[in-house]
């Protein structure tokens, strides 16, 4: 075994902490802002939107940011970290000190913009490290990175959960447990941001001239965005669609865990099969998923439940064998992968962005209210409709792009 091997439990902790900052916001943030503050679903979506706009910028940005710091990789992640970390908190535990839709956008730029620069750095560095593992580098990564980072959304999407029953202090409890794994996941990566032998910086001209590079970001785009569509509705769908306040933890901690514990076997069998191969298989095994969400209603948390294993399920190869794919053409075309990763980091949250402006103020319109018991019958169905039924057709679509995409073949 080569030495790089043993490092990898630091990387699925980072990655850890990272997802712990990406889904679970779009989850927990703005259900707590309309319940807490009673903040209006299309501010809040129009405030989302917004921050993805300010990304278009400066994601690019931060990716030649991160190149530029490269021979002090461990202390800028170490402060981006801290503002990460802090902005964390006072999102969830310091009540507003602005009125509360500023509040919502300032702490969380502090938190996207951090979020964005170490996804980048990590990812990047990454890249290199691939190199110093034995066999399929990329693929035994992932493996380590993407259930790691799985595992971290599985903690911090029910952590509020667990702190509301034991501390009373649900979001409190979160943003303190968000700071101690900042600290720790610093601390174990501490010795892994080496630029010795990472290649220099080739640009992102570089990327997008590359035709199977553009053609895996367009794929990117659209497998995320049923992703950020369930995502953002998840706990809308089960309070209201099928009734079950309460259940919300419990469902959410189910979809994650089955996304985690799939990634590794996924990550096996595109070693055997193809990565191309088996991430197509993970698509329409999403699609049958969504597809049943559509059937369900009031009182079918357990049929739900198994909508929930098989989403979950497909998640864990999205998360998985689609990075390693884009990693290893950027060894090919952009080894320092720096820009290439800003470019990926930027249509990864895009998606998140999309979701939040157009699908909050769609159900706003039409007529949905948050915790109450009788929403309208047209509220519900589009609820529906838009938790499960256009994740189906993102998803075709991502296939048909998948189809159609010629990859050598160690990229397949």
């Amino acid at each position: 075994m080569k030495a790089g091997s043993q490092s990898l439990p630091a990387y699925a902790l980072f990655a850890a902490l990272l997802a712990s900052a990406g889904l679970p916001i779009y989850i927990h943030a703005p259900k707590f802002f309309v319940d807490e503050y009673g903040v209006s679903l299309a501010a809040l979506g129009s405030v989302l939107f917004g921050l993805r706009l300010l990304d278009v910028v400066q994601d690019p940005l931060l990716g030649r940011l991160s190149e530029k710091l490269r021979d002090h990789r461990a202390l800028a992640v170490a402060v981006a970290c801290a503002i990460m970390a802090g902005s964390m908190y006072a999102l969830f535990a310091i009540p507003p000190l602005v009125p509360p839709l500023i509040w919502f956008a300032l702490t969380l730029t502090g938190v996207f913009s951090a979020f964005s620069f170490l996804t980048i750095c990590f990812y990047a560095q990454g890249v290199a490290k691939a190199d110093t593992l034995p066999g399929s580098g990329h693929l035994s990564l992932a493996r380590w990175r993407e259930t790691g980072a799985l595992l971290g959304v599985c903690v911090a999407s029910v952590a509020p959960v667990a702190f509301g029953s034991f501390m009373g202090a649900p979001f409190s409890g979160f943003a303190i447990g968000f700071v101690v794994l900042a600290v720790a996941s610093v601390f174990a990566m501490r010795g892994e941001w080496r630029s010795v032998g990472l290649p220099e910086a080739t640009g992102f001209g570089t990327v997008l001239r590359d035709p199977v590079a553009r053609r895996l970001l367009l794929i990117a785009l659209l497998n995320a965005a049923p992703v950020a569509v369930s995502s953002t509705l998840f706990l809308f769908y089960v309070e209201s669609a099928l009734q079950a306040p309460g259940w919300e933890g419990p469902l959410l901690l189910l979809f994650f865990l089955s996304a985690a514990l799939a990634a590794p076997f996924w990550g096996l069998l595109a070693e055997r099969f193809g990565t191309k191969q088996v991430l197509l298989g993970a698509m329409v095994l999403a699609i049958f998923a969504f597809g049943g969400a559509l059937f369900l209603g009031a009182g079918d948390t357990l049929l739900f439940a198994v909508v929930c294993v098989g989403s979950g399920a497909a998640l864990g190869a999205d998360l998985t064998l689609l990075p390693a794919m884009f990693a290893t053409r950027m060894a090919k075309i952009a080894p320092s992968a720096a820009e290439g990763f800003g470019l990926w980091s930027l249509v990864s949250k895009f998606t998140l962005a999309f979701a939040a402006v157009t699908l909050l103020p769609t159900l706003q319109l039409a007529g949905f209210d948050s915790g109450s018991p009788s929403n309208p019958p047209v509220a519900i169905t589009t609820l529906t409709w838009l938790y499960a039924g256009l994740p189906c057709v993102l998803k075709l679509l991502a296939i048909a792009l998948l189809v159609g995409t010629r990859m050598e073949k160690d990229e397949t």
